[in-house]
């Protein structure tokens, strides 16, 4: 019994020794990089959908022609008049080079530092589309094809993304064959984007070219 208790109490001893020879854990706090017991930290992270967003300080312009400029520009390039996409394809408008040549613009360089040409570009290219889809317009606006209502500013939209023969091939083959451009927009979502807008202003013209002064 004696030797038992003698066991027990050399256990005892030796456990404690042990243990009084470690010291619990204690990191090391450096001064403003440490958060205090009573703080709470909050991490905000965008979603994905306001990521997505962009938000324009852009006046209201409504369906007029200035708001049809405008919403096509915000596609476009974000507005941008020295943008270059991937593609080759330059300024506001995102214009192709065998396009600004029909129009009379040859030097790109000039094209890209000038806003009045760009400008002037864009309202050249609709008078040519205009008179391309003169027959189509007065046959289709109005009609819905693919569920999407058809207007003058829908087609000439379309036409800025893909060519007028394009937008006569979907017309034509009640929106089976369609355009489909290298960042996956079809014809379609111009059509639906851009509808309902005043381009009433631009006079057809299969000869427009820009002024160069």
């Amino acid at each position: 019994m004696t030797k038992k208790w003698t066991y027990f109490l050399g256990l005892t001893l030796l456990i404690t020794l042990i243990s009084s020879g470690f010291k619990a854990f204690e990191p090391e706090k450096l001064e403003g990089f440490h958060v205090g017991d009573d703080e709470v930290i909050n991490y905000l992270v965008p979603t994905k959908e306001e990521t997505e967003k962009v938000y324009y300080n852009l006046p209201f312009t409504g369906k007029s022609y200035v708001g049809f400029k405008q919403a096509i520009a915000i596609k476009e390039s974000l507005g941008k008049y020295r943008l270059v996409n991937t593609f080759g394809y330059m300024g506001k408008y995102q214009f192709g080079k065998s396009t600004l040549r029909t129009i009379g613009i040859y030097n790109t360089n000039e094209f890209l530092k000038s806003p009045k040409l760009q400008e002037r570009a864009f309202k050249a290219l609709l008078a040519r589309n205009k008179w391309e889809l003169r027959k189509e317009i007065r046959r289709y606006e109005g009609r819905v094809i693919n569920g999407v209502r058809i207007t003058e500013s829908g087609l000439l939209a379309a036409a800025h993304l893909g060519g007028a023969g394009s937008v006569k091939s979907y017309l034509r083959s009640n929106g089976r064959n369609g355009f489909t451009d290298g960042f996956g927009t079809n014809l379609r979502s111009y059509i639906k984007r851009f509808g309902g807008y005043d381009t009433s202003n631009i006079l057809a013209n299969p000869k427009a070219k820009v002024r160069l002064d």
